[in-house]
């Protein structure tokens, strides 16, 4: 049982958490923090939390567990105003998606990574932001990577643990380093594409009628370039050396595939497909 969660940034992520936990009844009281009173406010006519406090350091006393989601750039300021307002039994997590640049800036903000601290990434989400998006099944089924350093208190971790586990999460646990290498190719670098695409192709001079003509196939691919572009410009700032590997690795992909264009190449062609489709039906469908 939590006794008070604090949520700094009540959106999606931090909004669909309160929503399960309440459902999973096993938090008596959730409080909210933002800059927002208007969308605190919101959030506690949706029922998501039961009370707000725009000043985070306010908001986090009394609170045995405390998660801050807001975008990366935003991480070391929050980490600031808490500093020195925790009670004495409380665990911090986060929900951010480059751990590498929430863990610097933890460090920055208190001294030193406290052993309180328990990185964590949810991979959820939708292209939908803020507390109206929120739902409890968001959880269900999908990973949480946790990423505790050499000092993280273990009984702290375990709480993390059994808090995203209460909502249907399963948990993993990695090295942050190797957190930011992985999300870099599966998540970064597929939202970095689709911002990419939509932009160069709403450039062209015709490009009302190629959004109109757009099939299924384009709305698919480039849902996710809906996201919260603050967020993704933070990420992409945060975890740049790993995004900026993975952009190039694909730019010498996509060479050999314009090389096989050119050329006509069909048995190419077929080869990379094939082997593209093989690899989604064998580890994405599973």
């Amino acid at each position: 049982m939590i006794r008070r969660l604090c949520i700094i940034g009540v959106g999606l992520i931090g909004g669909s958490l309160a929503r399960a936990l309440r459902e999973a009844a096993v938090c008596r009281e959730i409080v909210g923090s933002g800059r927002s009173p208007a969308h605190l406010r919101q959030a506690v006519e949706l029922g998501v939390i039961d009370r707000f406090d725009t000043d985070p350091a306010g908001a986090v006393a009394g609170a045995d567990m405390v998660l801050v989601s807001v975008p990366l750039g935003a991480m070391e300021s929050v980490f600031r105003a808490i500093s020195g307002h925790l009670a004495g039994d409380a665990v911090l997590t986060d929900a951010g998606s480059a751990k590498g640049s929430v863990i610097e800036a933890a460090r920055r903000a208190f001294g030193a990574i406290p052993g309180f601290f328990v990185p964590g990434h949810p991979i959820a989400g939708t292209e939908q932001s803020g507390v109206e998006a929120a739902f409890p099944e968001l959880y269900r089924g999908r990973r949480v990577i946790l990423t505790p350093l050499g000092n993280t208190d273990g009984a702290a971790t375990q709480r993390v643990r059994a808090m995203w586990e209460a909502v249907g999460a399963t948990v993993a646990e990695m090295d942050p380093g190797h957190h930011d290498t992985v999300l870099a190719a599966t998540s970064h670098l597929p939202h970095v594409l689709a911002f990419t695409l939509v932009e160069s192709l709403a450039r062209l001079g015709d490009s009302e009628e190629i959004f109109a003509y757009a099939a299924g196939g384009f709305r698919d691919f480039t849902r996710i370039a809906s996201s919260d572009p603050v967020m993704w410009r933070d990420i992409c700032v945060a975890n740049s050396a790993a995004i900026q590997q993975m952009i190039e690795r694909f730019i010498g992909d996509l060479r050999g595939l314009n090389q096989a264009v050119q050329a006509h190449d069909g048995a190419r062609l077929l080869d990379l497909f094939t082997a593209a489709k093989d690899a989604r039906d064998r580890y994405v469908e599973k």
